[in-house]
């Protein structure tokens, strides 16, 4: 079972108090880890305040732009021709709409790169992003060169791709569209989809650039996911929750038969803590393929135990034991708890790595992890006011996020900004968010065909939850009514989406880079 210890002062937690500690003692605690281009959002003492740069969002210099920019761009041009799964309402879930043999054979005609590396591959519904990012840092600390692909993007689609920590260059990438572009040609009628061609691009660029490792995340399900062609060291499987419904199946079964599909013969399976229903059919079908599987919490020794204590302020460490690993007392370095299940399963996994000759140092996983930055989750983008981002797309991740907050920052008022797409559960979502939002806005993201409409989201909290709601049509309206609403001890809560964050994000950065309003 998972244990999770108390700190030994511990106290309780409110909705809207971190701790009891005074207020500047905890906001000077509380840290986000970010990427580079955010984090001077922080630090830049000019930056207009909200309301003086959505005042100011007319000021943008537009930039003369470079060749390499332009074949950039034309690429983006043949990418956003494809078949793009990601982005349509209604999708069927078979083999001709996702089909491994054609991407085999698109592989094929790319000479195989994703025979070339050795790899670990993940799924799950909630949490695999962060587990993919963690098992990655903590596979470079140990001196490998380590490509990591993971979707989606939030602002460029570089983002997917990277090698030690650094994206995909943009000559790169155009490089390799162009070779995949070729290899398509000979393809026929049978073209594959967006999401084939940037797995394939991934595969390549590893290849080309020899990694020693890669960590690979699934994108939809497992089974039949693009990325399901690898012969990986180890699988993982993140928390399984309700998701896509409409295409994995509308029972947790059905939707863990979809992730287990990941497992192959002889190759080391580890999943996170999962329900009852979950663990049985993941058990099964580990057993139909002659995986061997372990259950972190259950078959592998794990605890979590959430402190409050200088100069971390609100955390939670983890410790992780098997007979060839002892991962003691380690700081997870994102927030949340639900953060420190995600960084057991990527311990474990690495324990299992060990056990197949892959060269860890174990010395350098507390190093790598405190290394760790991941975009679009509990980011805080802005800071006068309070606006934090997170890609929250399921109940069970909203709960989370609400949970996180609840006991890292201190507020007086939180305002959600929500927009989701409409293949997901809507419901369960809007319950979370009425449990844990002093005020709404509905919103949806531009030029997304999947977006649920933000006047029936909003129709349908109101008659559920006899709660009041505003609706934006876009997100900069959005922060327009939440900018009038809010204070500097409230807080704004981006969720739902990842077009949504990554709108959010686009947003912030235009912001940050304006001179401030004179009236501000």
């Amino acid at each position: 079972m998972v244990t999770v210890g108390k700190a030994k002062n511990r106290l309780n937690v409110r909705k809207r108090s971190a701790t009891t500690v005074d207020k500047k003692a905890a906001k000077t605690s509380f840290s986000i880890k970010r990427q580079d281009h955010s984090r001077h959002l922080h630090t830049n003492n000019r930056r207009p305040g909200l309301r003086g740069a959505i005042k100011s969002s007319s000021m943008a210099v537009k930039m003369p732009v470079s060749s390499d920019e332009r074949s950039f761009q034309k690429a983006m041009e043949f990418l956003s021709a494809q078949t793009d799964y990601e982005r349509m309402r209604i999708v069927r879930y078979n083999t001709t709409t996702f089909n491994l043999d054609r991407m085999r054979r698109l592989l094929k005609l790319l000479d195989d790169p994703h025979q070339k590396f050795k790899s670990a591959h993940i799924a799950g519904t909630k949490g695999k992003g962060s587990t993919c990012a963690m098992l990655a840092a903590m596979l470079q600390h140990s001196g490998l060169k380590v490509g990591l692909y993971t979707s989606p993007h939030l602002v460029d689609i570089r983002e997917r791709i990277s090698i030690n920590g650094q994206l995909i260059s943009q000559a790169d990438f155009v490089k390799l569209v162009r070779r995949v572009e070729a290899a398509i040609k000979k393809m026929g009628k049978d073209r594959p989809t967006f999401f084939e061609i940037i797995t394939a691009i991934g595969f390549s660029y590893f290849a080309d650039q020899q990694v020693d490792f890669a960590v690979i995340e699934t994108g939809l399900g497992g089974r039949l996911d693009s990325t399901n062609v690898i012969t990986p060291e180890v699988t993982g499987i993140a928390s399984i929750s309700y998701d896509h419904m409409a295409v994995l199946g509308s029972t947790l079964p059905k939707i863990a038969e979809e992730k287990a599909g990941i497992f192959k013969k002889d190759v080391p399976a580890v999943a996170s803590p999962q329900p009852p229903e979950v663990m049985a059919v993941l058990d099964r079908v580990a057993r139909q393929v002659h995986a061997p599987l372990a259950f972190v919490g259950t078959d592998i020794e794990f605890s979590l135990r959430f402190e409050i204590a200088r100069p971390y302020g609100a955390h939670v460490r983890v410790t992780l034991i098997t007979p060839t690993s002892r991962f003691e007392h380690l700081t997870v370095p994102l927030i949340g708890e639900h953060q420190a299940v995600n960084c057991g399963l990527a311990l474990a996994m690495l324990d299992r790595l060990k056990s197949r000759g892959i060269p860890v140092n174990d010395a350098k996983v507390a190093e790598a992890l405190s290394k760790v930055e991941l975009s679009g989750r509990l980011e805080m983008i802005w800071r006068d006011p309070r606006v934090i981002i997170d890609g929250a797309h399921n109940a069970a991740s909203v709960q989370a996020l609400f949970k996180a907050i609840s006991q890292y920052i201190s507020y007086d008022s939180m305002v959600v900004i929500f927009g989701c797409n409409c293949d997901k559960d809507i419901d369960g979502m809007l319950e979370q968010i009425s449990l844990g939002a002093d005020k709404v806005i509905f919103t949806r993201s531009a030029n997304n065909p999947k977006s649920a409409v933000p006047d029936e989201l909003s129709a349908a909290y109101i008659e559920r939850f006899g709660k009041m709601a505003q609706v934006a049509n876009s997100f900069h309206e959005a922060m327009e009514i939440a900018g009038r609403a809010i204070t500097r001890e409230d807080l704004v809560a981006v969720t739902g989406s990842f077009y949504l964050i990554g709108e959010a994000k686009q947003y912030f950065m235009k912001r940050s880079q304006q001179p401030p309003s004179m009236d501000n």
